[in-house]
């Protein structure tokens, strides 16, 4: 049986959970964890679900019956195999103890991540990111030059391809 992550965003309103969940369950799938929040400030909606195809619905044609709801309530939606590591880029200040701790989970697997880079401002932590076979990059960030290291780090996370970004 596959398991999949799907997530959502669209504008609160009723109705979401029950098209999200009732079509789930028209397809045989058996949901095994449900997040769900309303920004209030914004007036938005997310949703994150894991689910597992219980009767062998492939992931295109889940994408595909989903299309009446995304156009209903006007969301964006992803679904993933949930197999698939998300793609991580790290940040790192001077003070490496998170940084320490991310790399040692990952290592040992118990972070199912992708980590396609290491940011900083500084070099203090190249040798340790290169040691693991990470690519390391240091940007340099002045109140001068603060628009161009942006635009550089912008320019590293497309190069990358991260789809997160940890401080």
């Amino acid at each position: 049986m596959k398991s999949y992550v799907l997530t959502v965003t669209c504008k609160s309103t009723r109705g979401i959970v029950a098209a999200v969940t009732g079509y789930l369950a028209e397809k045989g799938c058996y949901i095994s964890d449900s997040s769900q929040f309303d920004d209030l400030e914004t007036g938005l909606f997310f949703m994150r679900l894991t689910f597992i195809s219980q009767e062998g619905a492939k992931l295109e044609e889940l994408r595909e019956g989903f299309a009446p709801a995304i156009k209903q309530f006007g969301m964006t939606m992803e679904i993933r195999d949930s197999e698939e590591r998300t793609k991580v880029l790290l940040m790192v200040s001077r003070f490496g103890h998170c940084l320490n701790d991310l790399l040692y989970r990952w290592k040992i697997g118990a972070l199912p991540i992708d980590i396609v880079g290491v940011v900083s401002n500084h070099f203090d932590y190249q040798k340790v990111v290169v040691n693991h076979d990470i690519p390391f990059h240091c940007i340099k960030v002045t109140k001068e030059n603060k628009p161009k290291a942006e635009a550089q780090l912008l320019d590293f996370v497309e190069q990358t391809g991260a789809e997160l970004i940890v401080l």
